[in-house]
Order: structure tokens, then sequence, then C-alpha cells
């Protein structure tokens, strides 16, 4: 199971890697392998704002639909275009080019909910 050191990571899956104040935010190597093949990534607008732990969208594969939670409050500043036409990225490239929403944060404090590489391995055992 894959699970980059430098990477900060939620209860729900996602991932996160901070650059300033915006937020990369994908789902992890281990929900993609749970979820199976990805055929849909519903995800929101530019310009949307969602609260921590608000669904920003939806994952579907072929055996599940699955909610996608926001880690921290914020605005989109990016949407991953690309998994409109290509979803099965997030299954081969969760940590890099299946990446989904890009998010101003609003509040740094609540990066301290995070879970680190060693938490979250306990997390999904």
């Amino acid at each position: 199971m894959n699970v980059p050191e430098e990477l900060k990571y939620t209860t729900d899956h996602e991932w996160t890697k901070m650059d300033g104040d915006i937020i990369t935010i994908g789902i992890t190597d281990y929900a993609q392998g749970e979820l199976g093949d990805v055929v849909y990534v519903d995800l929101p607008e530019v310009g949307d704002q969602f609260e921590k732990s608000d669904s920003f969208g939806t994952i579907e594969a072929v055996k599940a639909v699955a909610d996608l939670f926001c880690p921290v409050t914020g605005e989109i500043t990016e949407v991953n275009e690309t998994l409109a036409d290509k979803p099965e990225i997030v299954n081969q490239d969760p940590y890099g080019e299946g990446w989904m929403v890009k998010l101003k944060i609003s509040d740094k404090s609540e990066l301290d909910d995070l879970l680190d590489a060693s938490a979250y391995q306990k997390e999904i055992g």
C-alpha cells in the first residue's frame, strides 16, 4: 500500500498536499483499490466554497459510488478537468495525475486534524 510520507490524510481516505495556502486533494491508493475501476468523477466548479467535512463531489466505480469529503474549509481554485474524460487516472496515479481539486484554505488550524502517514497506515490496518 502506497502512503507517501509528505502528505496528510483523512479518515475518509482523502490525501492532501499543502503549497502555501493552496491544498491539493485526491483519494488515497487504499481508497482507489477498495473502489475498483473508477468510471466517473463528479467534481465541483472553480469558485465553489465548502466547509470542512462537506461532500465536494462523488466518485463512481464499477463496485460503488462514494462521496468525496473536503478535509478543510475553503474555496475551489482549480479542478482536474482531465478526470472528466479519463477517470481511470485515479486508479493509475492517485497521488499524481489523479488529483481532484485544489482549494484555497480558509483556516489553517484545520490542518491539525489531518493524519500523518503513520497514523493513516494504522487507520487502514
